[in-house]
């Protein structure tokens, strides 16, 4: 079976989507798949892609084909990246053929447009992969505000989630949304986002990684990851709880990544003065787990609205490093529901800064607490989201469709 593999980013980008679609896309070719990635250039082009429009590269049994896609730091610039990506998708799916399965990771839904076609015109499988809410996320995060273009989004949505043969979702709470929306039941398969708990594991605080940034000898409250509209709001007021805890001068708030919204955060942080917030560009990949293990409590933000919209990857990556978990999430969302019941961290309110700032003195004053809500959520998400069980759940998925 030949798999194209649609995801806007791939390795090496930063992020959490990179990795995950790169050990997918391996896992499909060990099992014996003819696998082809369709992706964008990297961010940072480095010789290989310096200049370049268009590459087709073989590795590792893969084929990974890129196409140029701007990367401008602005809603309207990521729609604009969205709609030259799926051109793109849409000429490299004229050679389709019957039994061909397409796996389109969204957003964006505008590869819905080079699905069709490829559905209907070469007879190819459709499994349509659900990472966030769309246009759900960007109507709630006021993006999206103009009638006609909400109108557009919302049938472009039921197009495409017509069109597939199958839809994976990453969580119970999507699998509602959905079936709120009209999606039959047995089109749904419920297919959580999975962590290398081999590669990612408990460490030493005290580590290279510490050192070199200078967080040893802290209690260190940190997120890493993309800073981006499902958050935004959510970093801000826990900016704020940090001004709340200037005077506790143990306690550092780190903040790990790159995205949209940074640089509002840096004014943010900026504007209230505060010296115990550090900010700091992602790490590379292999030092992660020392990144993670150099925190003591890792923040999971979601804004309150956006909390049923997205359960973001990094709440397994960040479980498996075994340090205890602050969502900041609203009361009964998926995050804040899976951390009460599981006892892998605490929840508060993602907009209130005196929730926050009391949930991380809480923690500062109990080591034992947090080393118990740290090994609970190591053991979680080995039991839950260990990357062979869900990598073979995809691969049985994929076979079925195209076996009927």
């Amino acid at each position: 079976m030949k798999i194209f593999l649609h995801t806007m980013y791939y390795l090496p980008d930063f992020g959490s989507a990179p990795v995950l679609m790169d050990e997918l896309a391996r896992s499909l070719a060990q099992a014996g798949h003819e696998v082809e990635v369709v992706t964008t250039m990297p961010r940072e082009r480095g010789e290989e892609f310096r200049g370049l429009f268009y590459s087709r590269r073989e590795a590792g049994g893969l084929t990974v084909k890129r196409f140029w896609a701007p990367r401008w730091p602005h809603p309207l610039g990521r729609l604009l990246a969205w709609n030259i990506y799926t051109v793109g998708a849409l000429v490299n799916l004229l050679a389709v053929r019957r039994g061909d399965l397409l796996f389109l990771r969204t957003p964006p839904l505008q590869l819905g447009v080079p699905a069709l076609f490829a559905a209907v015109l070469g007879g190819a499988r459709v499994l349509v992969n659900v990472q966030d809410i769309h246009p759900d996320l960007a109507i709630e995060s006021g993006i999206l505000r103009n009638p006609v273009g909400i109108r557009f989004a919302k049938a472009l949505e039921r197009g495409v989630y017509g069109l597939a043969d199958r839809i994976a979702v990453i969580s119970d709470g999507f699998a509602r949304n959905l079936r709120a929306k009209g999606v039959a039941a047995g089109k749904l398969a419920v297919l959580p986002n999975w962590v290398d708990t081999d590669f990612l594991k408990p460490g030493p605080k005290d580590n290279a990684v510490a050192r070199r940034h200078g967080l040893d000898g802290k209690f260190v409250v940190m997120y890493s990851g993309t800073i981006s509209i499902s958050s935004s709001r959510t970093l801000e007021r826990a900016l704020e709880a940090a001004a709340r805890l200037a005077g506790e001068r143990d306690i550092l708030f780190v903040v790990v990544g790159e995205g949209l919204k940074k640089d509002a955060l840096r004014k943010k942080a900026a504007a209230l003065g505060l010296a115990n917030v550090l900010f700091l560009p992602f790490v590379p990949y292999p030092e992660l787990p020392d990144l993670l293990a150099a925190s003591d409590v890792l923040l999971v933000p979601l804004d309150r609205d956006k909390s049923d919209l997205s359960v973001p990857s990094k709440l397994y990556t960040f479980m498996a490093a075994g340090r205890p978990i602050l969502g900041l999430a609203a009361p009964g969302s998926e995050v804040a529901v899976l951390l009460g019941e599981n006892g892998c961290g605490l929840a508060a309110a993602p907009d209130d800064p005196g929730a926050i700032a009391a949930a991380v003195r809480e923690l500062a004053a109990s080591p034992d607490k947090r080393r118990t809500l740290g090994a609970n959520a190591r053991a979680y998400v080995v039991r839950r989201f260990a990357k062979d069980k869900i990598l073979g759940s995809y691969d049985r998925l994929l076979r079925s469709m195209v076996s009927r």
